[in-house]
């Protein structure tokens, strides 16, 4: 291993590489705040030019930079304007968004900036370490696994939703659940719920759901309360620095957060987008009373949390790429499409064949994560002066890039009609008090739950995979727990406020 991170180095370090590396920086955080072009689109777009760099060790480091540039990048839109372009940034905008409300926004961009930088940097730590060890325990997970783990994220669902708003959360849940099948199923070509519409035969674009969610009913919001608008602190933006004991309080949520993103990352199929989801819903569930009330208010862990995890993923998603071939999402199956266009095999082989391949990219991701930080912590002021711009010109702002986030996502006019729809219905339960997270994690996680529990029901010719795969099983026993964890807290909470109500 010392030998191959010795070739690693020299190559990472060589000054075309790292122009490579802080250019795939600086192109993947412009495009992840524009929400609607998100990391797949900007790969794709630049495979021809890596491909023209001909160097494969170069051109992967550029696209690798792009990648985890965009996930950074995709925050700030999420905290700015409540408008996450990328999946795995829309559970940064729980609490970051709240945060800017507050006049905190500098301060919200500091926190994911360093959160981000942590995480990468522990990713690629790990990834270094325990790549070679991490490929064989990726084999473990089949259909069946990952079916399970769909089951784990969404019985977290509690940790989404306020005091009291279980059941609204999980009839949310539902909804999204129902809205993911349309469109055609797993493992058949027919459509389903088209009503012979084409345009719904590839079913609802997550992009476009996230939009009309999230960003189209916080414009209308704009327009309906004027004061909603202004800046917590006057439209001047100060306050980027966190104190000692603001670090004290996130620093072992970034710990926890690396770890658990990492490994979720390294199942093929998993991603950024669930590492960002269930460290939010664990770290809900791990903090005290007065702490809990706070997620989705402005609450720090609530913002440490699905930022580093997403990022710890992003990192752990290549030790599948890597060392197995097998893309964990479709970024990087986009990225194993390059690999392979520029005469690179990933697999078992490719630390042995071309360790200068293998260990330079991974040395490049730590310096990216370096790069990308002394990019952003020097425009955090700037950056977060989007929130002083006068509403008149916002609310056009926010709608526009909306709308071209939803066009773009599909090259369709029938998407924006789709936003529009999804738009007021969002606004209107919004009005009602019900959570709209939970919507957007059930149509994202319904869709992998389908498809892999459709796989283990073929493969197994009914419900026995469950106890045949004691894997299976022990993921289905932890979902159940988180289930039934929150309500046994309640009913403790309730018990204990009996006992003082009669003691007193």
């Amino acid at each position: 291993m010392l030998e191959g991170l010795l070739i690693g180095l020299t190559a990472a370090i060589s000054p075309f590489n790292l122009l490579m590396v802080v250019l795939g920086c600086l192109i993947g955080t412009l495009i992840g705040m524009l929400p609607g072009l998100g990391p797949m689109s900007i790969i794709a777009i630049m495979i021809p030019v890596a491909i023209g760099i001909g160097d494969p060790t170069a051109a992967l480091i550029l696209l690798s930079g792009v990648y985890y540039g965009a996930i950074f990048g995709g925050s700030t839109s999420s905290i700015l304007l409540n408008a996450p372009g990328v999946a795995g940034t829309v559970a940064t905008s729980f609490d970051g968004y709240p945060m800017a409300r507050k006049g905190q926004a500098g301060k919200a961009l500091t926190i994911a900036a360093i959160a981000s930088f942590a995480g990468g940097t522990i990713g690629a730590i790990l990834l270094m370490v325990f790549a070679p060890a991490l490929s064989s325990v990726a084999l473990l997970f089949h259909s069946a696994e990952y079916f399970a783990l769909m089951v784990v994220g969404l019985s977290a669902i509690a940790a989404f939703a306020g005091t009291g708003q279980v059941a609204k959360a999980l009839m949310m849940t539902i909804l999204g659940l129902i809205l993911g099948t349309v469109g055609e199923g797993a493992l058949s070509n027919m459509p389903r719920f088209t009503f012979g519409m084409m345009d719904l035969q590839s079913g609802f674009s997550f992009i476009t759901l996230a939009m009309a969610m999230f960003a189209l009913p916080e414009a209308l919001f704009l327009v309906m309360n004027p004061a909603r608008a202004a800046s917590g602190d006057g439209g001047k933006i100060d306050n980027l620095r966190i104190n000692r004991a603001e670090a004290k309080i996130i620093a072992p949520v970034i710990g926890r957060q690396s770890l658990q993103g990492f490994f979720i990352g390294v199942l093929p199929g998993a991603g950024a987008t669930i590492a960002s989801f269930l460290g939010y819903a664990v770290e809900r569930n791990l903090a005290t009373k007065e702490e809990q009330a706070e997620f989705g208010k402005g609450s720090l862990k609530g913002l440490a949390a699905p930022e580093t995890a997403n990022n710890a993923a992003c990192t752990g998603s290549f030790v599948p790429l890597l060392t197995l071939g097998i893309p964990g999402s479709g970024t990087t199956a986009i990225l194993l499409g390059a690999l392979l266009a520029l005469n690179v095999t990933p697999g078992p082989r490719l630390m042995t064949d071309t360790p200068d391949v293998f260990w330079a990219v991974i040395i490049s991701m730590y310096i990216g994560n370096l790069v990308l930080l002394i990019l952003n912590l020097p425009l955090i002021p700037y950056i977060a002066k989007i929130l002083t711009i006068p509403r008149t010109f916002l609310i056009p702002f926010i709608l526009f890039f909306t709308l071209m986030g939803s066009y773009l996502g599909q090259n369709n006019s029938t998407e924006l009609l789709i936003l529009v729809g999804f738009g007021v219905v969002a606004t209107i339960l919004r009005f009602a008090d019900f959570p709209l997270a939970p919507l957007l994690i059930g149509f994202i996680l319904g869709t992998m739950l389908e498809d892999n529990f459709a796989r283990a029901m073929q493969l197994y010719k009914g419900f026995g995979f469950i106890l045949e795969r004691p894997l299976t099983l022990g993921l289905l026993v932890l979902a159940l727990l988180l289930v039934l964890l929150p309500s046994y807290r309640g009913y403790i909470a309730r018990k204990r406020a009996e006992g003082v109500a009669d003691g007193d």
